[in-house]
């Protein structure tokens, strides 16, 4: 399963184009990071990974906090965190947050 990020700033309605995001998995009860990135222009990262991801539990921690003070704002979620389950499937899967300082909207489901 592949998993990329689409975030788009609900402040100015615009892609949140430099969003810091990573990707992390659980092993053994403890989270290990897989991969850091940073959206483009367009508010994406199109991959976090090259090729699958194992099966197992990961999360996706969006640093709101980071991306917010930069144009002024002080965020009251400092992260938002996306837990979300890898199976054994071929699919590709699609991230989506809307964000503002004070609050976010999250979309999972298939990548068109």
């Amino acid at each position: 399963m592949y998993v990329s990020l689409q975030a788009l700033d609900g402040i100015y309605g615009k892609p949140a184009a430099g969003l810091h995001a990573r990707l992390e998995r659980s092993v053994e009860g403890r989270w290990s990071t897989v991969a850091n990135a940073a959206t483009v222009e367009n508010g994406t990262i199109a991959s976090f990974v090259e090729g699958q991801l194992a099966p197992g539990l990961y999360r996706v921690v969006v640093d709101s906090d980071l991306y917010f003070s930069g144009l002024g704002f002080s965020a009251a979620y400092a992260e938002i965190v996306i837990p979300f389950r890898v199976r054994a499937e071929p699919y590709a899967r699609q991230v989506q947050v809307l964000l503002t300082p004070y609050s976010y909207s999250l979309y999972f489901g298939d990548r068109a």
